[in-house]
């Protein structure tokens, strides 16, 4: 489950220089902070854990196609699913953001989006949302069906 206050840690493939890059900022294409180039996140990216206070600026600020996981840190499928999302985040970090939401602690955010329970996969767009995935899928089917979305999107 992604800390809101994580952070990346990324090497410059130019002058070695370390970079330590927010989550929240990784798909605004960072460069580095000695040398101005364009850093790799590619096998770096982590999800964006976001609440309440920060959901709809963030949601609405990205251009990329978004995966929400509204997900409990109680919840035994949420876990089983994290791991996944966190590889998800990785390989597909050129074309689509992994956002997490922890709805005991954001409920507000939950309530918006009639997120009835846990874990919920929402699919958005431009702050819309296009599509979404109640209970924890088979890594296979959500692959698929991000591959689809990120295609019509």
């Amino acid at each position: 489950m992604a800390d809101p206050n994580s952070s990346i840690i990324v090497e410059c493939g130019s002058c070695g220089a370390k970079n330590r890059i927010p989550a929240k900022k990784q798909h605004l294409k960072p460069s580095c902070g000695k040398c101005g180039e364009n850093l790799s996140l590619i096998s770096k990216a982590i999800p964006v854990g976001l609440g309440d206070h920060d959901f709809q600026q963030f949601i609405s600020s990205v251009s990329q196609p978004i995966l929400v996981d509204f997900f409990a840190p109680t919840c035994g499928p949420c876990k089983m699913l994290a791991p996944v999302l966190n590889r998800i985040a990785r390989e597909y970090s050129a074309r689509l953001i992994v956002v997490t939401v922890d709805t005991s602690s954001h409920p507000g955010t939950a309530m918006h989006y009639d997120i009835r329970g846990v874990p919920t996969l929402l699919f958005m767009k431009e702050g819309e949302v296009k599509d979404q995935i109640v209970g924890a899928p088979d890594e296979a089917v959500l692959v698929g069906k991000l591959d689809r979305f990120i295609r019509a999107n």
